[in-house]
């Protein structure tokens, strides 16, 4: 992790204050984490909507638009509603493989007041890719995410 790594959640802090919706927040994070993050291929959200996740503001190669709460690294971090991170994707049970390129992945998920929003995703071509500093560092900036104001009212519909 680059000592610049750290000012991210500052940035996304002042990119998210007043947006006028979670989509337009949501964009500049994902085009924030996308843009400064070194040696990745994908950045972005799965938004929770009933049983299953569905594609969200992202960074990268187009991606799977539905993902199964419990499939693959996106769905079994949102229903164990942890951190995953995952060295080798294809050593990863039921992976599912949105990006042929992608080798490793960490999935934080979003959770506001006890309550699953969804995900935020990125992957990397390399091995063993994502440290606890980028474990830490994503999961500030989740937490900044799920802090927005207004998440009771939002529904994907």
């Amino acid at each position: 992790m680059r000592e610049s790594d750290s000012l991210i959640p500052a940035q996304i802090g002042e990119l998210c204050e007043g947006a006028p919706s979670h989509l337009s927040a949501l964009c500049n994070a994902a085009a924030l984490l996308y843009g400064e993050l070194e040696r990745i291929n994908w950045a972005g959200f799965y938004l929770l909507k009933g049983e299953e996740l569905l594609l969200g503001p992202f960074g990268g190669s187009p991606a799977c638009m539905r993902i199964p709460l419990g499939k693959g690294v996106c769905g079994t971090a949102a229903v164990e509603r942890k951190t995953l991170v995952v060295p080798d994707v294809n050593a990863f049970p039921g992976h599912i493989a949105c990006d042929s390129r992608s080798r490793s992945e960490i999935v934080v998920p979003l959770i506001r007041k006890g309550k699953l929003l969804g995900v935020l995703d990125v992957d990397s071509p390399e091995y063993s890719r994502f440290s606890e500093e980028d474990r830490l560092l994503l999961e500030k900036v989740s937490a900044l995410i799920a802090a927005l104001p207004g998440w009771e009212d939002y529904q994907i519909q």
